[in-house]
């Protein structure tokens, strides 16, 4: 079956996900902005194989202004959580 985008695109507005994902977007092109791309893929190199990390989670009202940083997929991916999944 083929998926409904327009529904998916809905879901995330209506759920708040939307506002998030712009702000992860809005911080990665930033950082490729500023830096140096010596291989021409449109991806700063000090990013390459790596994530931009809220300092402030935006799931605890952090954004772009609380400041980002550059972390390894596993650090930036691994949390410690509470019993319903919840970020500590």
């Amino acid at each position: 079956m083929p998926r409904n985008y327009k529904q998916e695109y809905k879901t995330q507005v209506s759920r708040g996900e939307l506002d998030e994902r712009m702000e992860r977007q809005r911080a990665r092109r930033k950082i490729d902005a500023t830096g140096i791309d010596k291989n021409g893929n449109n991806k700063a190199d000090k990013r390459e194989g790596k994530d931009v990390a809220h300092v402030k989670a935006l799931s605890k009202g952090g954004s772009n202004k609380d400041g980002v940083t550059i972390q390894s997929q596993h650090k930036n991916r691994s949390f410690k959580r509470n019993k319903d999944g919840s970020m500590k």
